[in-house]
């Protein structure tokens, strides 16, 4: 008498892990896709992460000369004129950021 107690369960056995497998995998898949954005994956602009972050252009004009004499675009004495300039239209830089 052949039955299958003594046959085995043979290749029947593979089914459930990869069934099990195949639904784990799809529900991380489905959680990475729908959860929040964090940081961009190496295939993401930076730019497209982060749109309420301003570009160069739409910065202050006080963190853009900033940005110009860290660069070394101008010399001190170039930077603390053009500052004083706009610290009188702009006023002082702030310290610990907007109110």
């Amino acid at each position: 008498m052949n039955s299958l107690a003594h046959l085995g369960p043979g290749p029947w056995i593979l089914f459930f892990p990869l069934v099990r497998a195949a639904v784990i995998l799809g529900g991380i898949t489905l959680l990475r896709r729908a959860g929040p954005r964090g940081r961009p994956g190496p295939w993401q602009h930076a730019h497209a992460a982060h749109p309420s972050r301003p570009s160069y252009g739409e910065c202050s004009p006080i963190a853009v000369l900033g940005r110009r004499f860290a660069a070394g675009e101008m010399d001190e004495e170039e930077y603390w004129r053009r500052l004083s300039v706009l610290d009188e239209q702009f006023g002082p830089p702030a310290k610990d950021g907007p109110p």
